[in-house]
């Protein structure tokens, strides 16, 4: 076996071997975004985000929800029983990053999508224990008051488009009309809990992208079946 020491002691091939390991790992790291576009396939019917989905994405990536929550159910039993259909590859063609998350405080929210009625996601987002008396995650009344930016989504749009989302330039430039059908219907289907709230808060945009979660996969699957 070589002496390490004696490795240590001959600077310029020491040099030269830790360049090789660093551009080896940097291969390693950058490689893959190369070849992104290589798959995986799209799971036929997941379609690209509106653009109220994509402001809430936007908001859930801000507040750091995937330290908390996985976007991931796996491929066992005890996953599939507690969260439904373990999710495919290609349900995350349209994700950009990806949020898959590395560890579950909370729960998996893959398939939230359709599990809770609009005004349960408010009151959560408000005040977690009126909804889960145990839960240990923080409340986001700030989300309540804020408003979204019309035009900041417009930009996500557009960047999502280059990055090969595929918008049509029409549906960049209907942003705004997009935005005011899909918040209205979301506003007026909460009233009837007495949740009176304004189209263009964050806490609109945010249930619109959690409501989205899962849905076209799991829909997909069950043509399949």
């Amino acid at each position: 076996m070589m002496n390490h020491r004696w490795l240590e002691g001959q600077a310029p091939l020491m040099a030269v071997l830790s360049l090789v390991a660093i551009l080896f790992g940097t291969f390693l790291e950058v490689g893959p975004i190369f070849t992104a576009s290589a798959g995986p396939d799209a799971v036929p019917g997941v379609t690209p985000y509106t653009p109220l989905e994509v402001a809430g994405r936007d908001i859930y990536i801000r507040e750091g929800c995937y330290v908390c929550h996985s976007q991931m159910v796996r491929p066992f039993r005890s996953e599939t029983l507690r969260y439904g259909t373990w999710s495919r590859g290609g349900e995350y063609v349209h994700d950009r990053p990806f949020q898959l998350g590395s560890r579950r405080i909370g729960p998996d929210l893959h398939r939230l999508g359709g599990k809770y009625p609009d005004a349960w996601h408010y009151e959560h987002m408000r005040d977690p224990r009126a909804t889960s008396p145990n839960s240990v995650m923080p409340p986001y009344p700030w989300l309540v008051d804020a408003t979204y930016d019309a035009d900041d989504i417009r930009k996500s749009m557009r960047a999502l488009q280059i990055a090969g989302t595929p918008y049509t330039d029409e549906q960049v430039a209907g942003t705004e009309a997009a935005l005011a059908a899909q918040a209205n219907k979301i506003v007026e289907g909460m009233k009837p809990a007495g949740i009176d709230t304004e189209p263009d808060r964050e806490i609109v945009a945010l249930i619109a992208y959690l409501q989205r979660l899962g849905k076209d996969g799991t829909a997909a699957f069950a043509e399949e079946n």
